[in-house]
């Protein structure tokens, strides 16, 4: 009587915690994410700011004479008085005029601050910080700008010396004076918003990363053989 041929053992199976495994290749590994290429270096953004600054600034002539175009009037009047000295008085002191000269200003610089913005939009549709410091500093000096050149081209400074030129009891306007030092601002600030709506609504977005193939798998998640 013989004993039972005990069957060989299985072959060895590696343990998937085995560090000697081979990795499976029916499952690649997924690869490093890859992005898209990056902007241009930063010496190119300061250029474009120092570009974006110095046109924007220019344009505040122009809205110096459009100012110093569409602003009122402050109409004022030259007397003598018993002294037989000159003196200039507001001809309406309940008018409105000077308040439209501030408004009239704001007003164009928001406007020309919209229109500087999208012009910078489409110039560079990604935006930058350089570029957006470049807007709103060419803003402030456009602003100044502006309102030296309608000063400039309005009325003279010298009210005494028009009264006189003019004769007593004649109307005639005041300087063109910007009282709210504040709309100097007006141009920058709708730049920054206008360009800031327009990148968030239109501006490109970030690739998202790409990675390797994936793996399919069934409605189960457990990969597909």
């Amino acid at each position: 009587m013989t004993a039972p041929l005990t069957p060989p053992p299985p072959p060895h199976e590696p343990s998937s915690h085995d560090p000697w495994q081979a990795p499976d290749t029916r499952y690649p590994a997924p690869a490093e994410p890859r992005y898209g290429q990056d902007g241009p270096g930063m010496r190119t953004e300061l250029l474009e700011s120092v570009v974006v600054t110095v046109a924007v600034a220019v344009l505040g002539a122009l809205l110096g004479v459009v100012w110093w175009w569409l602003a009122p009037h402050v109409p004022l009047v030259g007397d003598v008085d018993e002294q037989g000295s000159w003196v200039v008085y507001l001809k309406d002191t309940e008018g409105e005029q000077a308040v439209g000269v501030d408004g009239t200003f704001t007003l164009l610089a928001l406007a020309f601050g919209f229109v500087s913005a999208l012009a910078v939009f489409l110039w560079r549709r990604r935006g930058g910080v350089p570029l957006v410091v470049g807007l709103a500093v060419g803003g402030v000096l456009a602003s100044l700008l502006a309102w030296r050149v309608g000063t400039w081209l309005g009325p003279t400074s010298d009210v005494l010396a028009h009264a006189k030129a003019v004769g007593k009891g004649v109307t005639f306007s005041a300087p063109l004076k910007l009282g709210a030092k504040g709309a100097l601002l007006a141009w920058s600030l709708a730049a920054l918003v206008v360009h800031l709506g327009l990148t968030a609504l239109f501006g490109p977005r970030d690739p998202e990363p790409i990675y390797g193939d994936a793996v399919p798998k069934d409605g189960y998640g457990a990969p597909v053989q």
